[in-house]
C-alpha cells in the first residue's frame, strides 16, 4: 500500500518570496528563468538549512500547467551515470528480443519542466556540461550503441550547492544563466518566522498549504500573464546601450553576460506587468546574470559591487530611442535611409551569439610559472630561530602549474583528474557482468560469453541463443579524484620570510591542481607543541587557501604529532568515504625538535602511515648550501616521494627533462 505523499511546502509561505518590495533575490530569479527560460536556469548558492531545496521543489507546484499536465519536476541524483541522463539502448529488450529500443534519460522526463539537481558542484564536470548544453540548445542528441536519436529537451535547470562543499569549475559556471547567493538571516524576527511556518507545515502540511491557496493561485496567475506578456516587452536601443555599458564597466568576458543580462531585463519587465525595460529591470537582472561572470582571482568568491552599478545606472530615467520621436522629420534629398533597426519581441541579443569560455580541460595558470618558479629556487634568508611562544605571518607569492602528484596503483573512487582509476570513462581495458541497466555492450565479450552455453541451450544451428547473463559491458581505466591532505610544518625553522613563502606559493599552487582535478581536500598543521587540523576534509579548496593564508608560524619543530594527527584523519575519512583513496603531502623540512624522543617519535609516526599503505609525498624545504637531508629521510621511513620544494613546479620538471635530452 502506497501512502499519499503530503503536499510540498507552499512557495509562498517561504520567507522572502512574499516580501512588500517583491521576492528576494533566490525566488525571484526562480520566477525570472520560468517566464523566459531561455535565461539559462538558474545556480543557487549557499549554505546548509537555508531552503534552496524546498523552494525550487516549490516552484513546480506554481508554475501554468503545459496544456492539462502539471510542469514535471525532475530531480538528478548525484551519483547519476550520462546512460541515466541523455538515455541509451535497452539492454533487456535488445537481449530478449533482439531490438535496439531507446530507453529515455532524465533530460527527455523533464521535457518542459524543471529538472533540479542538488549539490550540482558535486556533479562530474563533462555532466554538467551535457545538461548545460541541453538547456541552451533546448535539445538533447543520443549517438550511442547503434542508436541516434535527437530530442526535445527543453526545461528550467536549476543547480543548487554550498560553496564549503567545493566550487563549480569557472567554465561551467559563466554558462549559468543567473546564479544567486542566500544565506540564513540575521534577524532575530525573520528567524523566528522561519521556525514558525516549518513546524506549522511539519504538525499539518494540507492545513498549512491550504492557507496560501490562494497566494499560489494568484502567484501561478501572475507567472501566466508575464509568459504571455514576455513577447510584448520592447528593449529599446537606449537599454541595450545601458546594459553593455554596465557588462563592459565590469570587465566580463565574451557576450554571454550582455545577452543573459538583456533577456532578464525583458522577463522582469514582463513579471512587473511593463511593455518596455526600464532602469529598475536592467539593475535586477545585472545583480542576478553578473556576480559569476566578472573576472576574478583564484579562490575570489563571486560578488558585484552594487555601489559600482548604482553609479553606472545613474538615477535618471533611460531617455527615449531616437525613432520614439512623435513626430520624425521626414528624409531630405540629403538625407540617408533611415537604417535604425527597429525594436521588438524579436530584436535585440535574444538572436545574438552566445560566446563564452570555451570549456576544454583547464591547465592552471601556466603564465605565472616563471616568477613563482625563481621564488621557489631561490635560497633563503638567513633564519632566525623561532621560540616557543613567538609566531609570525607571511603572505604567499605567486602560484604556478604544479607537476601531477598521484596515488600508487588504479583506483575505483569517484571520476576525477588525479589518479588511475576504474571509471566509466577513459580507455577500454577488460569486460565485466553490468551492474545497472545502462551502459555500452562489449559485443565481442558477450559472444564469448554466450559461447560455451550452446549446446546446453539446444542450438544446434543459427543465430546465437543469448541470455541476460551473457551481456559484458567494458570496464575503462581512467583519472579519479583524491582526498589530498596537506601536513604543513608552520614551526620557526619554517618562519624565515623567504621559505614561508615558497611555502605557501607551492600549497596554494597545489591547492588550485586540486581544485582543477575535483579532489578533495584537508589541511593540518603542526607547530609549537602539537598539531591542529586546521580545515577538515572538504571540497572547498577556498577555505584552505583562505586558512593557508592566515597560517601562523613560530615555535618548535612537533613533527610526530603532526604526522600522527595526519593519520587521525585519513583514518576517519577512510571510515566515511572508503572509496576516495588519499594522498598525504607533508610540507617540511624535516626537523623534529618538540618534546623527548623528536626524532625516535616521528619516525613510529612514518612507519604507522606506510604500514597503513598510504600514498605520501614530502616536500622538502629545506635550502641553502649546507643540508642536512632530514625531509629525505622522512620520505624513506614515509615509502614517500621526496621533492624538493624548487621542483613543485612542472616548468622545472619540463627544464630538466630537455637539459638531459640535449
Amino acid at each position: 500500500m502506497t501512502l499519499p505523499q503530503p503536499p510540498h511546502f507552499p512557495f509562498s509561505a517561504v520567507v522572502g518570496a512574499d516580501g512588500p518590495d517583491g521576492p528576494d533575490p533566490m525566488p525571484l530569479a526562480l520566477i525570472l528563468t520560468t517566464i523566459a527560460p531561455e535565461v539559462g536556469g538558474v545556480l543557487v548558492r549557499g549554505e546548509k538549512g537555508t531552503a534552496k531545496s524546498t523552494i525550487v521543489r516549490a516552484l513546480a507546484a506554481v508554475l501554468p500547467p503545459v496544456g492539462d499536465d502539471p510542469v514535471p519536476l525532475v530531480e538528478l541524483p548525484i551519483g547519476a551515470t550520462e546512460d541515466r541522463v541523455t538515455g541509451s539502448i535497452n539492454i533487456e529488450s535488445a537481449l530478449a528480443e533482439g531490438k535496439a529500443e531507446y530507453e529515455p534519460g532524465l533530460l527527455a522526463k523533464a521535457h518542459r519542466g524543471i529538472l533540479y539537481v542538488d549539490e550540482v558542484n558535486l556533479l562530474h564536470d563533462h555532466l554538467v556540461d551535457l545538461l548545460l548544453d541541453a538547456a541552451a540548445m533546448g535539445r538533447a542528441t543520443v549517438e550511442r550503441d547503434g542508436v541516434s536519436i535527437t530530442h526535445d529537451a527543453r526545461f528550467v535547470l536549476v543547480g543548487t550547492m554550498n560553496p564549503e562543499e567545493g566550487e563549480l569549475r569557472p567554465q561551467l559556471l559563466d554558462r549559468f544563466g543567473l546564479t544567486v547567493e542566500v544565506a540564513a538571516p540575521r534577524d532575530p524576527a525573520l528567524r523566528a518566522e522561519v521556525v514558525r511556518r516549518r513546524m506549522a507545515y511539519d504538525a499539518d502540511p494540507a492545513g498549512f498549504s491550504s492557507r496560501y491557496a490562494e497566494a499560489e493561485e494568484a502567484l501561478s496567475s501572475r507567472i501566466a500573464e508575464a509568459q504571455r506578456l514576455i513577447g510584448l516587452v520592447r528593449l529599446s536601443d537606449t537599454a541595450l546601450l545601458k546594459i553593455a555599458e554596465v557588462c563592459a564597466a565590469f570587465d566580463v568576458d565574451g557576450l554571454r553576460a550582455d545577452i543573459v543580462t538583456a533577456r532578464t531585463a525583458v522577463a522582469h519587465a514582463a513579471w512587473c506587468g511593463r511593455d518596455s525595460v526600464e532602469l529598475a529591470d536592467i539593475r535586477v537582472a545585472a545583480t542576478l546574470a553578473l556576480p559569476h561572470r566578472r573576472r576574478r582571482k583564484p579562490f575570489d568568491a563571486p560578488g558585484l559591487d552594487e555601489d559600482v552599478l548604482d553609479q553606472i545606472l545613474g538615477d535618471e530615467e533611460l531617455p527615449p530611442d531616437p525613432d520614439d520621436d512623435p513626430e520624425p522629420p521626414t528624409n531630405g534629398p540629403d538625407d540617408g535611409p533611415d537604417e535604425g533597426p527597429a525594436d521588438g519581441p524579436d530584436e535585440g541579443p535574444a538572436d545574438g551569439p552566445d560566446e563564452g569560455p570555451a570549456d576544454g580541460p583547464d591547465e592552471g595558470h601556466e603564465g605565472e610559472g616563471t616568477s613563482a618558479e625563481s621564488a621557489a629556487r631561490a635560497p633563503d634568508t638567513p633564519e632566525v630561530p623561532g621560540s616557543e611562544g613567538s609566531t609570525s605571518t607571511t603572505s604567499s607569492g605567486s602560484t604556478y602549474r604544479p607537476r601531477l602528484l598521484t596515488v600508487r596503483g588504479v583506483g575505483t573512487g569517484t571520476a576525477g583528474r588525479r589518479s588511475r582509476a576504474r571509471t566509466s570513462s577513459g580507455r577500454r581495458v577488460g569486460a565485466t557482468a553490468p551492474t545497472g541497466r545502462g551502459g555500452a555492450i562489449h559485443l565481442v565479450e558477450t559472444l564469448r560469453a554466450a559461447l560455451p552455453h550452446q549446446h546446453a541451450r539446444g542450438r544446434t544451428s543459427g543465430p546465437l541463443l543469448l541470455r541476460p547473463a551473457d551481456l559484458r559491458v567494458p570496464v575503462r581505466e581512467g583519472r579519479e579524484s583524491n582526498l589530498v591532505l596537506f601536513c604543513v610544518d608552520a614551526s620557526g625553522s619554517m618562519a624565515a620570510r623567504r621559505r614561508m613563502e615558497q611555502v605557501k606559493a607551492a600549497v596554494l599552487s597545489l591547492l588550485l591542481d586540486a581544485y582543477q582535478r575535483r579532489d578533495k581536500v584537508g589541511l593540518v598543521t603542526f607547530r609549537g607543541s602539537g598539531a591542529e587540523l586546521a580545515l577538515p576534509p572538504t571540497h572547498s579548496v577556498d577555505a584552505a587557501a583562505t586558512r593557508l593564508e592566515d597560517l601562523p608560524a613560530g615555535g618548535r619543530t612537533p613533527l610526530a604529532e603532526g604526522l600522527l594527527q595526519a593519520a587521525h584523519v585519513l583514518a576517519v575519512e577512510r571510515t566515511r568515504d572508503p572509496h576516495r583513496r588519499p594522498l598525504l603531502v607533508v610540507v617540511t623540512d624535516g626537523r623534529a625538535t618538540a618534546g623527548p624522543d623528536a626524532v625516535l617519535r616521528s619516525r613510529e609516526a612514518a612507519a604507522l602511515i606506510a604500514g597503513a599503505g598510504i600514498s605520501s609525498v614530502v616536500v622538502d624545504c629545506e635550502s641553502g648550501p649546507l643540508r642536512m637531508g632530514l625531509a629525505a629521510r622522512l620520505a624513506e621511513h614515509l615509502g614517500a616521494e621526496h621533492l624538493p620544494i624548487g621542483e613543485v613546479s612542472a616548468e622545472v620538471l619540463v627544464t630538466a627533462a630537455r637539459g638531459r635530452a640535449a
